[in-house]
């Protein structure tokens, strides 16, 4: 049977089947590396824009985008990319979380950057690096926490 014919759900051939032992830890331990990365890095965006200019200031920046009502969403932002982002780390209520912050991000990839074209590099950032992590948080929102997260400890998968 080669890699085609292999029924759905088998994991792909190893590459050096000597590292059978380590495939195995290191298949569930990639999805905890994967969580605690894109949530840490999501974490340090909530954090700036909490230290920065604060709310007020953010919810202005979202109304001169046509994103209204601006307050409440400046807190919904800052409420996801601090408590869930810390959520998605520990992988707690990890699917609710993923999926809120893949559509807040479906939101600042097409309302924010998409008019800056394709390039993170310029001056106003490009739609592509926001769209890359929507669709790294909406994978997490359809896989879940992984077995090294709280939410497969309590039995829970929210």
């Amino acid at each position: 049977m080669d890699n085609l014919d292999r029924p759905a759900g088998r994991e792909p051939a190893l590459l050096i089947p000597a590292l059978a032992g380590f495939y195995d830890i290191a298949r569930d331990a990639s999805w905890l590396v994967i969580r605690l990365t894109i949530g840490g890095m999501l974490l340090v965006h909530g954090i700036n824009k909490v230290m920065g200019p604060g709310v007020e200031a953010f919810a202005k920046g979202l109304a001169t985008r046509g994103i209204e009502p601006a307050m409440p969403g400046a807190y919904a932002v800052f409420f996801l990319e601090t408590v869930g982002a810390l959520c998605i780390m520990g992988g707690l209520a990890t699917r609710f979380f993923a999926a809120a912050i893949a559509i807040e991000l479906l939101v600042v990839t097409f309302v924010a950057h998409y008019g800056n074209g394709f390039g993170w590099s310029s001056p106003r950032g490009g739609w592509e690096y926001p769209f890359l992590w929507g669709l790294m948080f909406f994978a997490i929102a359809l896989r879940g926490g992984g077995p090294y997260s709280i939410d497969r400890k309590i039995g829970k998968e929210l």
